[in-house]
């Protein structure tokens, strides 16, 4: 491999399998993770060549064939400075998600899979986990484990954050802990279940917890597993899966562990008063434009069709139509009167992968071309995209990179500058390198 390409970890067809399998529908034991490595002692960096104008949209092999190992970066310079990678950290175990706590600390928080949460302090990963749950983790199969962590809007007073896993019976469990006052450590025995959701299945957890800017609690669960929602959970509004929850957590206890917002939509007599939106099927990454509140929802397909989904702000009460249809595609049953809200953006696997992995309108500083654009990826095929609108008030897609990463989920930190995870334990942030 030549300096550009030696950045990237070769990942095997075992790690790629991973998530078709959870585009699929399909469940199956658990991805062994590299062994442990010390963090890359200097910065490296992907530049790619200019390249003129919209990356026209790729061509990738099906869901059943690995994409290549080997990286062809190809990034759209924007302004005076191009997109581009640098790997800040490796050696994590199946990292699943990176946050900040909004405490001003500069401080990185990263799950791992297997269950622990670990702290990126002045480019360092620390040896000490901020919180060790892999007693009660059960992580046997591909879509199970430690999925994501979120801490409370007053954290800083509180030192309360809570975290989406799966137990070791599989259920989907988000609890709370409370943080050592230092802000690198937690006591694993300071948890209070908030909310336990029976998983039919192994695969479509879900997996993602976040506080919206009503400082609300956002759970997304998947369908519950299987191919096809079996038991069609997504439509079923008795059921928590196939849904966006909203909760509040601001009072949260062991004899409370939550409350129902009064404004959460009115969904039907029968309906669970937690559920904000439905007809999900695996909705692995969502989040929020820190600047208008919108909520992006990228929803995992099924064989065929990967969505990214919009809501405006505060604007509860959709149904993105599972399994009626997967993407813009017919897929079972007839909606009849229901009303179904149309993604903003799909692709299908022969264009760009098996699994959509969500990310973030970007609002930082490195990149100014790209502020506004929702940046977000493949899981499979290791490319990344930029969607906004155009002048039209149309969605545009374009492609920034072609990379060889599993890419398992986007980050956010403090300043909102974004992050790229690697499945196989590397962590890279999106920076502005100078056009060559």
């Amino acid at each position: 491999m030549n300096g550009r390409h030696r950045v990237w970890m070769h990942i095997g067809s075992s790690l790629v399998m991973a998530l078709v399998l959870q585009a699929c529908g399909s469940a199956s034991p658990a991805v062994q993770a590299p062994a442990a490595q010390a963090p890359a002692s200097t910065a490296q960096i992907i530049v790619a060549p200019q390249t003129a104008g919209v990356t026209p949209e790729p061509t990738s092999p099906p869901p059943t064939e690995a994409p290549t190992a080997e990286p062809n970066p190809e990034a759209t310079p924007t302004g005076q400075v191009t997109p581009a990678l640098q790997k800040i950290v490796d050696g994590l175990r199946r990292p699943t998600y990176l946050t900040h706590a909004g405490d001003g600390s500069g401080r990185l928080y990263i799950t791992e899979q297997p269950g622990r949460v670990r702290v990126l302090q002045d480019g360092q990963l620390l040896a000490t986990p901020f919180l060790d749950l892999t007693d009660r983790v059960g992580s046997r199969a591909n879509e199970q484990g430690l999925l994501s962590i979120a801490f409370s809007p007053d954290f800083p007073q509180s030192r309360r954050f809570f975290v989406n896993y799966t137990a070791n019976n599989g259920d989907t469990t988000v609890s709370g802990f409370v943080a050592n006052a230092d802000g690198l450590t937690a006591d694993a025995a300071s948890e209070w279940e908030v909310l336990r959701i029976e998983q039919p299945y192994a695969n479509h957890n879900g997996g993602q917890i976040t506080f919206g800017p009503d400082g609300m609690l956002y759970v997304g669960m998947g369908d519950g597993g299987s191919a096809g929602d079996p038991q069609n959970f997504a439509q079923n509004m008795r059921s928590l899966l196939g849904k966006m929850l909203r909760i509040d957590v601001s009072a949260s206890s062991a004899d409370q562990p939550y409350r129902v917002p009064a404004d959460n939509p009115s969904l039907g007599a029968e309906a669970r008063p937690e559920i904000w939106a439905s007809g999900l099927r695996n909705p692995w990454r969502f989040s929020f434009d820190r600047l208008t509140g919108d909520l992006f929802i990228a929803d995992v397909g099924q064989n065929k069709v990967e969505e990214v989904n919009f809501q405006p702000a505060r604007r509860g009460g959709q149904n993105y139509g599972w399994k009626f249809r997967e993407g813009f595609e017919p897929f079972a049953g007839d909606p009849g009167q229901i009303a179904l809200t149309d993604p903003i953006h799909q692709y299908t696997h022969r264009e760009g992968g098996c699994s959509v992995t969500g990310g973030y309108v970007y609002r930082g500083a490195a990149l100014p071309a790209l502020v506004g654009a929702y940046i977000y990826g493949d899981y499979c095929s290791g490319l990344i995209w930029a969607l906004r609108r155009n002048g039209a008030g149309e969605w545009q897609n374009e492609t920034l990179f072609s990379t060889a990463a599993n890419i398992s989920s986007f980050g956010e930190d403090e300043a909102g500058e974004l992050y790229v995870l690697d499945h196989g334990g590397a962590i890279y942030k999106l920076v502005g390198a100078p056009l060559p």
